[in-house]
């Protein structure tokens, strides 16, 4: 086996230049039949998938689902809103580390406070543009962490046969990611769980 690992961690990286959210001036202003919603969920996520060809981004079943576990506010005759769609898309990217009932403590409060309402200074659209706006410097800061990280994995198992050091030191470097994943995952379910005890509080 013979991994060039420059071009791998090069690869990684740009990946990582591809992922952009997507923009609140690119979801439509128009409400949208289902059938729409999935169309344009698929041509604005397809290239953050895995298996860009085979994977699901959404389909009519997980919005049915959604809603049955009240992540999603029903459609009015049958068509969705801008803030439906903004919904999806939080949770597009929350439900590949969280549970529903965590998803449902973070997007609870927030729809049922913000979810149409357009009118106010603070709206499910200002919310989404803000917490998106942190995406630039969050990728770079990545980028660091990935190059210090694949530096590090390189100079481990220096001492193993050379046939398999490559295999060895790309165990190491997944494994640096997958425990920083972990440690990540870990805070995120405190957080939550102190955003529950808030919102419970605020709601009293």
């Amino acid at each position: 086996m013979t991994i060039d690992r420059e071009d791998l961690l090069n690869s990684i990286i740009e990946s990582l230049d591809r992922i952009h959210h997507i923009s609140l001036d690119d979801i439509p202003n128009i409400d949208l039949y289902m059938d729409q919603v999935t169309t344009f969920m698929e041509s604005r996520l397809r290239s953050t998938t895995r298996n860009p060809e085979g994977d699901k981004i959404l389909t009519k079943t997980m919005i049915n689902n959604y809603a049955k576990n009240n992540l999603l506010p029903p459609p009015v005759r049958k068509k969705y809103s801008k803030e439906h769609i903004l919904l999806l898309i939080f949770i597009y990217y929350y439900k590949g580390i969280l549970s529903i009932g965590d998803i449902q403590t973070l997007l609870g409060p927030l729809t049922q406070k913000y979810f149409h309402t357009p009118s106010q200074e603070l709206n499910l659209g200002t919310i989404y543009e803000e917490v998106f706006s942190l995406e630039k410097e969050e990728i770079a800061d990545l980028q660091k962490d990935i190059e210090k990280k694949f530096a590090i994995s390189r100079e481990t198992f220096k001492d193993a046969p050379e046939t398999d050091q490559e295999i060895l030191q790309l165990f190491s470097f997944i494994s640096m990611l997958s425990y920083d994943v972990y440690v990540k995952k870990l805070l995120i379910e405190k957080m939550i769980d102190s955003f529950k005890t808030a919102t419970a509080k605020e709601n009293d």
